[in-house]
């Protein structure tokens, strides 16, 4: 947190300073150079970098660090100067602004007015002094002739061939520098089209934004197009130019001192005034093949980048340079690397390119001289319409849809998604859909979108056909530009199709204790519903049965425990059978049903079910070893016989207040109306009177709570099975001995 402290500090510190027009008052308060170059160290830490190439230095700052207001001050012995636009095309600088990468490029050429110039044996060093301090030493020597056409200004220069024997590290040019003084005798003509026009004193012609200047052993000539006294020519006297505008500044220098006529031509022309073309993916742009007479040229370079490739090099990044007759045609791919994209919402959503394309071309005479002429030409594509790819990835197995969205800038993304007209703010607040981004190595990336078929509530429109349900996504992704918060709205919708509408089938198992059916959800399962005994098969009516329910996303899971309601009792060994129906959700017609029977193996059962039905399996070895048959027992009411009955058992199902059977309420408190429950009992006469006498008592006990009808109709209801007791009682007709609930099953 302290280093954050001091770092804000020396921002503001050096914001001023920056910012401040008068930077060379600035400076004097820091006291010393060396305070400025720590100034300087901090700022490049804060999104300034400063490059060194071989024929200027590049300054580039990040806005987001600096703001918009934005100006670049350069600064020499004399004092600090305001780098403005006119300022600048005289004197050698171009400062672009560019709002694709948010950024601000001042190039400066080593030959601009505010440099300072040192000389080593093997090369130049230039220090160039600005707001920010730089040293460079290119490596490329210097050529006698070296054109530089920026983007906003010509720039060519000469080595002085003409030297003075008797004093070789004096300057012979010297007399030049008298040219900004009233007594100087340099005068420089202009022509145009063949005309030559009066000649003028330097001084006028600077007044005009014409800069002559001399560094160390150089002679400079400067000028911003669209001069009085340029032209643009498509043939021009010193050179065929095949039909390609160029504009060209010929002036010509010339002295008379002690009996001799000095004459200079100083020739710049830019390559070419056209703008590029964008033809089948490629911007192409056309520039003459050589720029003054009886020269030829031995080599062509050019890149996106400072560093300039061959034409192999080039070749294989996918540019294309081709010679007509007298021009070169560079074509550049609109998407190829070190150019810069950027996003425009105009109703759709379109792209434009800029390139900033470096061209060297060196040319040499009959006599070896060489010619270095270097352009920088910013190119741009019109708008072009962009499209982002939609891919239905979709697989109906997993019951929802799972959309792409792809091709997306990265200047574009994503703020919202509308599904049928239900906006959900990104990052999503939802359990149940999901937006996955991912990103590609070509500086684009993608969003994966998945929505459920069902979702409660829905998102997805769906609809039944006669053999299909189709399921139909209306989507509205909303992006947006940056940084201009640009909003683009994606429109797209989606179909999926899911087939094979046959009543789905139940998957079966048996237990010890129960019967289990479960079924796997498919998209088509929610066409369906589900009964037992005519009943929706819900949580609560599982609850009420005693049945177990487990319904997710994945699958339905029913555990019938044994003696459940719903079960269909025999006594082969002793059946379970339970039966879950499938109904159409429109008709509610039963379309089909899985029914299981499973063996369970128990010599006496009491289920009493909670409509209040008694459903027994009666173990009678007592009686039949005194001699009684099974199939005719009876309970108390003689008409109540066995449903079914073997050896030694017999099946009774009947209702609880039926054959005689006794209902008992216990604990009846009038003034609250509170019952505790009540017993229901019935008694099997096994055996006459001469017999030894046994009684078989069948129990089942209800909680009060549970019942919702009692007396108000013959029937009896209840909300949960009730407990169950079988007791056995045998006696000679003057005694009693009850036995209580001999098998485990009794519930």
């Amino acid at each position: 947190s302290q280093l954050r402290r001091q770092d804000r500090t020396l921002a503001l510190l050096v914001n001023r300073i920056f910012w401040n027009p008068s930077f060379e008052r600035a400076v004097q308060k820091t006291g010393s150079f060396h305070s400025l170059v720590y100034l300087v160290w901090f700022v490049c830490l804060a999104g300034v970098t400063l490059t060194c190439h071989e024929r200027y230095l590049m300054i580039s700052v990040d806005q987001f660090f600096t703001g918009e207001n934005l100006h670049f001050e350069a600064v020499d012995e004399n004092g600090a100067h305001a780098i403005t636009k006119e300022h600048a095309a005289r004197c050698g600088y171009s400062v672009r602004f560019m709002h694709l990468n948010n950024k601000v490029q001042l190039r400066a050429s080593y030959l601009s007015c505010h440099t300072e110039c040192k000389v080593t044996p093997f090369y130049s060093t230039h220090r160039v002094t600005h707001a920010l301090n730089k040293t460079c030493s290119p490596s490329l020597p210097w050529s006698l002739r070296e054109v530089t056409c920026e983007v906003n200004y010509m720039e060519v220069s000469v080595k002085s061939e003409i030297t003075c024997p008797s004093s070789p590290e004096k300057n012979d040019w010297d007399n030049l520098k008298l040219a900004h003084s009233p007594s100087a005798d340099w005068q420089v003509t202009f022509q145009r089209g063949g005309e030559q026009l009066p000649p003028a004193s330097l001084k006028t012609a600077r007044h005009s934004d014409y800069v002559f200047d001399l560094t160390h052993g150089r002679l400079m000539f400067r000028t911003p197009y669209g001069q009085p006294h340029s032209f643009i020519a498509c043939n021009v006297p010193v050179v065929q130019l095949d039909g390609v505008p160029v504009e060209v500044v010929h002036a010509t220098l010339f002295s008379r001192q002690s009996w001799l006529v000095l004459l200079i031509d100083l020739i710049t022309a830019e390559y070419s005034t056209d703008e590029a073309v964008l033809d089948e993916g490629y911007m192409s742009w056309e520039t003459p093949d050589v720029m003054y007479p009886g020269l030829h040229t031995t080599n062509l370079s050019f890149s996106l980048s400072a560093d300039l490739m061959t034409p192999e090099e080039a070749e294989a990044k996918g540019f294309i340079a081709e010679k007509h007759n007298n021009t070169v045609g560079i074509s550049v791919p609109y998407d190829a690397e070190g150019g810069y994209r950027k996003s425009v919402v105009s109703g759709d959503l379109f792209e434009f390119y800029t390139y900033d394309l470096y061209t060297e071309q060196l040319s040499v005479d009959e006599d070896g001289i060489e010619t270095r002429l270097r352009t920088l030409r910013t190119m741009s594509t019109p708008l072009l319409t962009r499209a982002l790819l939609d891919e239905n990835r979709t697989v109906v197995e997993e019951q929802r849809f799972t959309l792409y969205l792809g091709d997306i800038p990265q200047d574009l993304k994503l703020v919202w998604v509308e599904l049928n007209r239900q906006r959900f703010e990104v990052p999503l607040n939802s359990s149940s859909i999901s937006v996955d981004e991912v990103v590609h190595p070509n500086d684009t990336h993608g969003l994966v979108l998945k929505v459920p078929f069902n979702n409660s509530p829905s998102f997805v429109f769906f609809q039944f056909t006669v053999e299909n349900i189709e399921y139909k996504l209306d989507i509205n992704y909303t992006l947006m530009v940056t940084p201009e918060r640009e909003l683009y709205h994606h429109r797209t919708s989606f179909m999926a199709v899911v087939p094979d509408l046959a009543p789905p089938q139940f998957k079966v198992s048996c237990s010890e204790s129960s019967i289990t059916f479960k079924l796997d959800h498919k998209p088509s399962s929610y066409k369906w519903a589900f009964t037992v005994d005519s009943e929706p098969l819900t949580v609560d009516l599982a609850t009420r049965k005693g049945l177990v329910m487990v319904n997710d996303s994945r699958a339905l899971q029913l555990d019938v425990p044994l003696l459940s309601h719903g079960y269909n009792y025999s006594l082969q060994g002793f059946l379970g059978t339970f039966e879950i129906q499938v109904r159409d959700q429109e008709t509610y017609q039963v379309q089909s049903s899985t029914v299981k029977t499973c063996p369970f193996f128990t010599n006496e059962l009491l289920v009493c079910s909670p409509a209040m039905w008694m459903i027994a399996v009666v173990d009678l070895t007592l009686a039949v070893a005194s001699g009684g048959v099974p199939s005719q027992m009876t309970l108390r009411h003689q008409r109540c016989v066995p449903k079914e009955a073997d050896g030694t058992r017999a099946l009774f199902m009947f209702p609880v207040n039926d054959c005689s059977s006794f209902v008992k309420v216990k604990n009846i408190n009038t003034a609250q109306n509170v019952f505790s429950g009540f017993d229901s009992k019935t008694q099997l006469q096994v055996c006459d009177d001469a017999c030894l006498f046994s009684r078989v008592i069948l129990q089942c006990t209800y909680p009060v709570s549970s019942l919702y009808r009692l007396f108000s109709t013959v029937t009896l209801e209840s909300d949960t099975p009730g407990v169950g007791r079988i007791i056995h009682t045998s006696q000679m007709e003057t005694g009693t001995n009850e036995l209580t609930c001999r098998s485990n099953r009794c519930t």
